[in-house]
């Protein structure tokens, strides 16, 4: 049967609603689109002057006759103002054939509008119209089921650019909507809708896609793999064909597609979902399987490393919520494959350091000394060590995905550092003729591997950090030890003399800072910023074997007199030990003025102004004993017992009153009395 469109005039037997904006537009794009054709089997539009509409099969001789009859004539001739539109006619068919989905639902939609809208009040007029109406239905019924296998068809088409047009896939899409919003408009009704309502063509449509994402990302059919990656494992093979059709398709959604489907829809976060629960399947089934070293490496990059970046590309990161998603592989299937590649890579890590170690093992016995770089002995063990370290927990924190179990790997690394100490030990112990170059290149390695502790420490974590820092400490102080211990016996014949009478009546301390420079030249071998750390070394260690050897008491200031005299030649020597060890590159300046403090208290004759003294340095060096402030008084003779413990009181009471002791910088706890 046709049915006669009623495009101007509402009637009694249509309570079809007022259809939106869009499906004017659609209606209007058809009417520019459809052909001119005889009146036969179809539907019919009129313009004519009195059309009056009835669906009434038996009414309709007389809507025919209307549209075919009514004119003005003038003089036997049609008048040019009224001449009657010729009649359009278009069939359901033909909408199909040239795949204007969209206005051949609309016309379903209007054709189920006319036979459902009024069915209640047909039943009370004409009991007989229902048989008829049966008839109708079920070529509604065969029609729709032409529609829906052709929008199927072409919705599994989306991403196949040149199967499809954007015009026909926009219909589509247009075609599922408006299904939609009838679904919609009949649950708002009180009456019996038709057998096909709900449709739920919205659900096929995302079924569709979601079928269409899984035959794309088919393992069987890998897309062929670049020629760099030729030599891929199959597992490695199929893992990256997936990921390529993942972000050319992702990428084509975005540029080509979205343009086919309303905002509301959402298509990109749609197919971003899809993709992601596809390729997340297909890494579960792999992940059950037990996985070579290098697949579970791989398969880890994609998940935490190489997807994430897909999804952050410019294109994407606008359009899908990469939140939303979650993570490729639950943490029950995560965990295993990361035990396996951490325990690996740890495993390797080690295997490095040692060998590294064991190579600098080897050349000490050979008796081999270090390269000299710009005149100063260097040592590659902290450099390999730290790249190793930098590049494998870098890359693991890739892998993986979290810092903080990449960081794992160097939960040994304290015991590596032990093994470290163990050597320089040996070497010191040994004393070989090689041995002083050795620890004198050592020195640089203690400056990188601080370095890299402290300024990146995210590396390792914070008990390990601290750990090896100690370590670092310890090995430091050894090393200084050794290469500063000849200096020390060298020095003895002029630390002999300093605090004696000899040494207030005589200059004899010149002849100690001539034998400092000389042995300071000995010193050198190491990179500048550790010269210049042994230098300050030294430069603490003299200082502070003066004040032993001056608070010893071999010298009795029994006057004023001496007492200034005393304080001329502690001033005047501390300025020329400090001038020189500045020279020589030490940055200790805090040491002179503890030889001058100490001065100030020889020269001072009150004993108020003593308390206040010797208050300003227990004040500036908290680690200023009552025994030294005892030893230093015993000096001025003059000053008798009591007055000694009354300064001794005033020390208690003002680093009491100072509370938490600061030892940032220490110095007396190296000066021992007996």
């Amino acid at each position: 049967m046709c049915l006669t469109l009623r495009c101007c005039f509402a009637c009694r037997s249509c309570r079809a609603p007022d259809f939106s904006k869009d499906l004017s537009d659609c209606w209007s794009r058809l009417s520019s689109r459809i052909m001119m054709l005889t009146e036969t089997e179809g539907f019919r539009w009129n313009f004519l002057p009195g059309f009056n509409f009835r669906r009434n099969p038996r009414r309709q001789a007389d809507v025919n006759t209307t549209t075919t009859t009514t004119t003005t004539t003038t003089d036997g001739h049609q008048s040019p103002s009224e001449q009657i539109p010729q009649t359009v006619i278009v069939t359901f068919e033909q909408m199909l054939e040239v795949k204007h989905l969209c206005e051949a639902g609309q016309l379903l939609i209007q054709r189920e509008e006319c036979l459902f809208g009024d069915i209640r009040e047909e039943e009370e007029e004409e009991e007989e119209a229902l048989t008829h109406h049966e008839e109708e239905v079920k070529k509604l019924a065969t029609d729709r089921r032409a529609l829906e296998d052709l929008v199927l068809q072409t919705l599994r088409l989306s991403l196949s650019l040149g199967e499809v047009s954007l015009e026909v896939l926009t219909s589509a899409v247009k075609a599922v909507k408006q299904e939609d919003d009838q679904d919609q408009l009949w649950t708002q009704r009180d009456w019996t809708p038709p057998a096909w309502r709900p449709s739920g063509w919205k659900k096929l449509h995302d079924s569709t896609l979601c079928n269409l994402v899984e035959e794309r990302m088919d393992m069987d059919n890998p897309l062929t793999p670049p020629a760099d990656q030729v030599d891929q494992s199959t597992i490695q093979a199929d893992i990256h064909s997936m990921g390529r059709r993942l972000k050319e398709d992702l990428l084509f959604v975005v540029d080509v597609v979205k343009s086919c489907y309303p905002p509301q829809l959402d298509i990109c976060n749609l197919y971003g979902s899809l993709y992601h629960q596809t390729l997340s399947a297909r890494l579960r089934k792999i992940a059950d399987f037990g996985l070579e070293d290098k697949d579970c490496t791989f398969l880890l990059r994609w998940v935490n490393e190489y997807y994430p970046q897909i999804l952050q590309k410019p294109e994407l990161v606008s359009e899908i919520d990469v939140e939303a998603l979650g993570k490729l592989l639950p943490e029950q299937l995560l965990k295993p494959l990361e035990d396996q590649y951490l325990n690996k890579q740890q495993e390797e890590l080690m295997k490095y350091i040692g060998h590294v170690l064991e190579e600098a093992k080897q050349k000490w016995n050979n008796g081999e000394e270090p390269t000299r770089e710009e005149g100063c002995f260097v040592s590659h063990v902290a450099y390999d060590i730290i790249q190793l370290i930098n590049g494998m927990v870098t890359s693991a924190e890739k892998v993986v995905g979290d810092l903080h179990k990449a960081q794992n790997l160097t939960s040994e690394l304290e015991d590596l550092m032990q093994r470290f100490k163990i050597f320089q030990n040996d070497v010191i112990k040994q004393n070989k003729p090689n041995s002083q170059p050795i620890i004198k290149a050592n020195l640089g390695c203690f400056e990188q591997f601080r370095d890299v502790l402290e300024k990146k420490s995210h590396l390792l974590k914070k008990d390990v950090q601290k750990n090896c820092l100690d370590v670092l400490a310890d090995m430091e102080q050894s090393a200084h030890t050794y290469l500063l211990k000849p200096v020390h016996e060298a020095l003895k014949p002029q630390y002999r003399k300093l605090g004696t009478s000899d040494w207030l009546n005589k200059p004899l301390f010149e002849k100690l800072l001539v034998s400092i420079e000389n042995e300071l030249q000995g010193l050198q071998g190491s990179i500048v910023s550790s010269h210049q750390k042994l230098v300050g070394q030294l430069h603490l260690e003299v200082t502070a074997e003066y004040v032993r050897r001056l608070l010893k008491g071999q010298v009795r200031l029994k006057d004023k007199e001496r007492q200034l005299k005393a304080y001329m030649t502690v001033k005047e020597d501390a300025e020329n030990l400090h001038s020189l060890f500045v020279k020589m590159g030490s940055d200790q300046d805090w040491l002179m003025q503890i030889l001058i403090k100490i001065a100030e208290v020889l020269k001072l004759q009150d004993l108020p102004a003593i308390q206040m003294q010797v208050a300003s340095l227990g004040t500036a060096y908290p680690d200023l004993s009552e025994k030294h402030v005892s030893a230093l008084l015993k000096l001025k003779t003059n000053l008798s017992k009591v007055d000694r413990r009354t300064v001794k009181e005033t020390l208690s009471d003002t680093l009491r009153e100072t509370g938490s002791v600061d030892l940032s910088c220490p110095f007396f706890v190296r000066v021992h009395l007996k």
